[in-house]
């Protein structure tokens, strides 16, 4: 390895600003053991305890770089935390940090994984996750609001976004494509000085007064991250290759049809489209896991995402119980929860390690990204699609969490699933409603109505001793 790479590994000196690399492996378990409750959640956190607390990074500092990861598919408090220990220690301290704003996640979903799969007829065990579905569709809904609330502020967005549902809804147009086509719109308008693609501004991560750059403990200036070409694209190699060399092995080894190949190539290719936040992909990764690939039956991918919205960490790591029960399912001759188990790392791996590689490639050069104004209507454009599309995904939500049986009919070109009204499940409609309630109304916190309605769905199973289908 070359002195230059070298250079990039190893971790800043504490005199640079006085923090030890030991003591930033315990800040970063803590934000990872409170990272619950979404990105916004997650990203204040961050922001209370680096910004308000520990003072390591002022609060312009902190929004410059959640303003970049914003713009970067994956998951963006993922991001932020690598960013931030890359500013703090370098490449380790990037390393170490987004390793552990994971680790939790991964473990608590993998047992979960096992329970759900060994005993996921047991009673208790299937009134937890019904009533864990009819709180995620509520959380998706409120998903819908927030987002379409910030984004869609003019005419141009409500159009791109409305088009962007009928094509996921109707059309089944990949969502890859959609995002394509958005940021395509998006970026020629920007550069032709349409005041109607512009971003809003960033996101508001805390209150009070404002730590001011200077004033923290990293300082206006660190050296590393002035851009340095050589170095950016050395430990972006080695990045690329980590994630791209078992992806290519598995295909020779194995061939295209099997299921850890199907695995890693899929999620390899979310992870660089996931632009918007885990539920704009998810309607995709949902219809691909359920009607192609057929690794999971509607009702296991809420069962999924209940899990991912109960454990620490980014919600995109349902795509990990996605992974577990696809190779459960096909374990060829392996022991079905030893397939599952490398299923789930391999499905974490491809889906992560991408986002190392776009912060150490990119942050160096994040200062000549600002202000760019084809850049900024392709993104704005982008997170208007994005709209569109979890809208799709509440809806196709609601379709199996409410309706037992749902039909797809098709209307020339067009493919819509159609519930029975008749299998309308009014234990799943009223533990929704009070979800919604919850939300919307009380503003009771996610963590709260997923408990409450796991409760509720366990009463429910245990008193009739049936959930729904």
């Amino acid at each position: 390895m070359s002195e230059t790479l070298e250079k990039g590994f190893a971790p800043a000196e504490a005199g640079a600003h006085g923090v030890p690399l030991s003591e930033a492996v315990r800040v970063w378990a803590r934000i990872a053991a409170l990272s619950f409750g979404g990105p916004a959640g997650q990203i204040a956190v961050m922001h209370r305890i680096l910004v308000d607390e520990k003072r390591w990074i002022g609060e312009h500092r902190f929004l410059h770089a959640l303003n970049y990861c914003m713009l970067l598919p994956g998951p963006e408090a993922h991001q932020l935390a690598i960013y931030i220990g890359w500013l703090m220690h370098r490449t380790a301290g990037g390393l170490i940090a987004g390793a552990l704003f994971v680790l939790p996640g991964f473990l608590s979903i993998l047992a979960l994984s096992y329970v759900y799969a060994l005993f996921g007829n047991v009673p208790f065990i299937e009134g937890l996750f019904f009533g864990l579905k009819a709180a995620v569709l509520a959380v998706v809904l409120q998903a819908v609001f927030r987002i379409g609330n910030r984004a869609l502020k003019n005419t141009a967005m409500l159009v791109i976004a409305g088009a962007a549902f009928v094509a996921i809804f109707f059309f089944r147009v990949p969502f890859p494509l959609i995002i394509a086509v958005a940021a395509l719109v998006g970026f020629i308008a920007g550069r032709s000085g349409s005041p109607m693609f512009r971003l809003g501004g960033g996101h508001k991560a805390g209150t009070g007064r404002i730590l001011e750059d200077k004033d923290s403990l990293l300082g206006e200036e660190t050296p590393h991250t002035q851009a340095n070409l050589t170095a950016s694209l050395k430990s972006s190699a080695l990045l690329a290759a980590l994630w791209l060399l078992p992806v290519a092995a598995l295909w020779i080894s194995l061939g295209p049809d099997n299921v850890f190949t199907k695995i890693a190539v899929f999620f390899s290719q979310m992870a660089v489209v996931t632009f918007g936040g885990a539920y704009a992909v998810l309607a995709y990764v949902a219809q691909e896991a359920v009607q192609n690939f057929g690794w999971l039956r509607p009702g296991e991918m809420l069962d999924g995402l209940g899990m991912a919205e109960t454990t620490p960490g980014p919600l995109i790591m349902v795509v990990q119980f996605v992974g577990f029960m696809g190779a459960y399912r096909a374990p060829g001759a392996l022991d079905p929860l030893v397939a599952a188990t490398l299923a789930a790392m391999l499905t974490s791996w491809v889906t992560f390690l991408p986002s190392f590689l776009w912060i150490f490639l990119g942050a160096p050069f994040i200062e000549k990204l600002r202000g760019n104004p084809a850049l900024t209507g392709a993104m704005s454009a982008i997170t208007a699609a994005v709209v569109g599309v979890i809208l799709n995904l509440a809806i196709w939500l609601a379709l199996h969490v409410l309706f037992r049986e749902v039909d797809e009919r098709a209307f020339g070109p067009l493919a819509v699933e159609v519930p029975r009204l008749a299998s309308i499940d009014l234990a799943s409609l009223a533990l929704t409603a009070l979800a919604v309630i919850g939300l919307f109304r009380l503003k009771v916190s996610v963590v709260a109505t997923l408990a409450v309605c796991a409760a509720g769905g366990i009463v429910w199973t245990l008193l009739t001793g049936s959930v729904a289908t």
